[in-house]
């Protein structure tokens, strides 16, 4: 399960013992920033059994823990990332052209090719 807006002075011990309240934790992971080594805000917490972390979804959701009121619920999977040119990307991989009112690309073909279109045959 995720659990945001977590305090970033919060331990890993203090959340093991606000979730361990509810049912038996199996595993928590906070992930720390890469630049600053702090934690990042929000941990995962892996209950037992589905059923434990549906009560700590109903009982935690919205509780105060070190001055912040807590966001459980369930984790979802990471959608995929798209291209963004701003962030660098490999060569032309998801180049879009840039918006020209609609109208699409001429498409030009060989010279002989135009003249002949031009004359009719």
């Amino acid at each position: 399960m995720f659990a945001g807006n977590l305090s970033f002075d919060l331990t890993r011990e203090q959340l093991l013992e606000a979730f361990s309240a509810v049912g038996p934790v199996q595993d928590v992971v906070m992930p720390l920033d890469k630049m600053t080594g702090r934690m990042r805000g929000f941990a995962f917490v892996e209950f037992e059994s589905d059923d434990d972390a549906a009560k700590a979804i109903e009982a935690l959701d919205g509780k105060e823990l070190a001055g912040r009121p807590l966001r459980v619920n369930e984790a979802q999977a990471k959608p995929p990332r798209s291209f963004s040119p701003s962030r660098g990307g490999g060569g032309d991989a998801g180049w879009v052209p840039p918006f020209d009112g609609g109208r699409p690309p001429k498409n030009k073909g060989s010279r002989r090719g135009i003249r002949r279109r031009k004359r009719g045959f």
